[in-house]
């Protein structure tokens, strides 16, 4: 049974499987793409009840640019689309909508709305609900360096001045706590260039499930698991149960 005194802070998931669930059922990838949009609503409304304060679903990839141009399209119209209809139901459930990624890669329209809905819901403190879009980790760091190494050069801080904190504080995630737990779906146990700087002492949950069938309990499965394992950071069991 799920222990409410232990509720990861921050949860971050890999949403995958979308193309292969569509698959088994002869059609296209881009229809797996919208039914995964009810297991997103699902984790949503889940997290938000049982208190979790962040949550990070992996959309969109830098490398998910390489799809299909009519799979990319699909996907962009999809995210417009579904933003557009739950924007009234995040306000109503005080829910935050945040962004990471190079949302200046987006399309007009897609950013556009995007931009109009973490507007719409900025003062919402129940729960954040982080999209990583046009998002990869390695993308990230190499930002994060860039910015750093330019303020060098400019002598605004000296390279002793440059610590974990600090490159932390140049990450997109710098508002944001390092998640607790990740769930990856769809059988696959891999990372795939998400989070690699925060998920550093993330407890990793893999699922065979595709994630079009996810739902609340297997949510509530995950955390179940996470609940069950002794988080050490580096100390061994004695140091923990001693402190």
């Amino acid at each position: 049974m799920m222990n409410k005194e232990n509720i990861p802070k921050h949860i971050a998931v890999i949403m995958d499987g979308n193309g292969r669930w569509a698959k088994q059922r002869g059609k296209s990838r881009v229809f797996g793409h919208k039914n995964g949009v009810v297991a997103v609503n699902d984790f949503v409304e889940c997290s938000a009840e049982i208190g979790v304060k962040y949550l990070t679903l992996y959309a969109f990839s830098s490398e998910n640019w390489n799809r299909p141009d009519y799979e990319v399209n699909a996907l962009m119209q999809l995210l417009v689309v579904t933003i557009k209809k739950e924007i009234d139901k995040l306000n109503k459930n005080n829910i935050r909508l945040q962004v990471i990624g190079d949302v200046e890669s987006l399309p007009s329209k897609t950013r556009k709305i995007l931009l109009e809905a973490i507007k719409s819901t900025e003062n919402n403190d129940r729960m954040t609900l982080i999209l990583a879009l046009s998002y990869s980790s390695k993308w990230e760091i190499m930002e994060a360096v860039k910015s750093i190494a330019k303020k060098v050069e400019n002598n605004e801080i000296s390279s002793d001045q440059v610590t974990e904190e600090l490159f932390e504080q140049h990450l997109n995630t710098s508002d944001y706590p390092d998640p607790e737990l990740l769930i990856r779906t769809s059988g696959e146990n891999r990372i795939s260039n998400f989070l690699l700087w925060q998920i550093a002492y993330s407890e990793l949950y893999f699922t065979d499930k595709l994630w079009p069938d996810m739902r609340k309990a297997d949510l509530i499965d995950a955390i179940e698991d996470y609940q069950s394992r002794e988080r050490r950071f580096g100390k061994t069991s004695e140091q923990i149960e001693s402190a």
